[in-house]
């Protein structure tokens, strides 16, 4: 029996290796908008887009963390409003949904991996604006909407960390990078399965709705992430050098620690995310990312 999934924001980084997840499930008939073919702060395109539609997978986003703190208002229309939108024509058509939100709705103050149930408290407007949207699932669908909160993307269909590191590498013999911001790098392919794992258990009723927390696990910092991609890449890791965040001021506060835990995967009888360390490796097998680091072996 097939499922019709709609995966909003279907180009982005995170949207791309979702379609390509299901498009291995021959179950799966998948619609995946683009942001320009579906704004999800139109009401009513949102409505005629879900409907007919059994699971809805939201990677629409606003991302831009210190944009967001300039914008903060045009931000929580997409990440607030426009999941609000999502949920409400989700309540209409009896679709789930599975709504990707942030570490960063907590004020990362913690000395332990954050529950799936601690108290939120962002500290920057991005936060702010992806809290609101999780609010809006909670709201609207308390027994088919699902909060799947992440960090740390990098992946191969968009601008990101990783694949900034290795391009940097090619052109600079050091480089310095944050050792006091700890977190859990999370491989958006990794992600994406996760998500359609967890939308598929949803369907058969045995995944509780709520908030799942869809990192890697482990832990690492900026500087860590860094040094690892490089030792993997065949480069030498100390060519990274360890600063505190002073040395990259931004409009936007950081967490200083964005380590979240995993506990309510097992309540939907599926595994944890795998280690940050296993999903890299993983990751810079991929073509993009064994590119990168092959250029920047030979301008070594």
């Amino acid at each position: 029996m097939t499922t019709r999934w709609l995966v909003t924001g279907a180009h982005g980084l995170l949207g791309q290796d979702v379609l390509a997840e299901l498009a291995a499930d021959p179950d799966a008939v998948v619609t995946g908008p683009s942001r320009e073919q579906l704004d999800i702060t139109e009401p009513a395109a949102v409505r005629a887009a879900v409907t007919g539609h059994r699971v809805v997978v939201n990677c629409a986003a606003w991302t831009d963390v210190d944009g967001a703190e300039r914008s903060e208002a045009a931000a929580t229309a997409v990440n607030g409003t426009g999941v609000r939108n999502l949920a409400h024509a989700c309540a209409v058509s009896g679709a789930l949904l599975l709504h990707v939100s942030t570490d960063y709705v907590f004020p990362g103050d913690a000395r332990r991996p954050y529950p799936e149930d601690a108290p939120t408290g962002p500290v920057n407007a991005y936060g702010r604006s992806k809290l609101a949207g999780e609010q809006a699932v909670v709201d609207v669908l308390p027994h088919s909407g699902y909060v799947v909160r992440t960090s740390w993307l990098y992946g191969a269909h968009g601008p990101n960390f990783v694949a900034t590191m290795l391009e940097l590498a090619a052109r600079h013999e050091t480089l310095d990078v944050v050792s006091d911001q700890h977190g859990q790098p999370t491989w958006s392919r990794s992600l994406a399965r996760q998500l359609a794992a967890l939308g598929r258990v949803a369907l058969t009723g045995g995944a509780p709705a709520g908030i799942y927390h869809g990192t890697a696990a482990g832990r690492t910092t900026w500087c860590g992430l860094a040094r690892e991609t490089f030792r993997l890449s065949g480069l030498d890791p100390e060519r990274i050098r360890p600063v505190g965040s002073d040395k990259f001021p931004r409009p936007a506060t950081r967490p200083a620690f964005s380590v979240l835990g995993h506990g309510n995967w097992m309540r939907a009888g599926l595994a944890p995310p795998p280690p940050w360390d296993d999903q890299l490796t993983a990751a810079l097998r991929v073509p993009k990312f064994a590119a990168l680091a092959a250029a920047a072996r030979a301008s070594s």
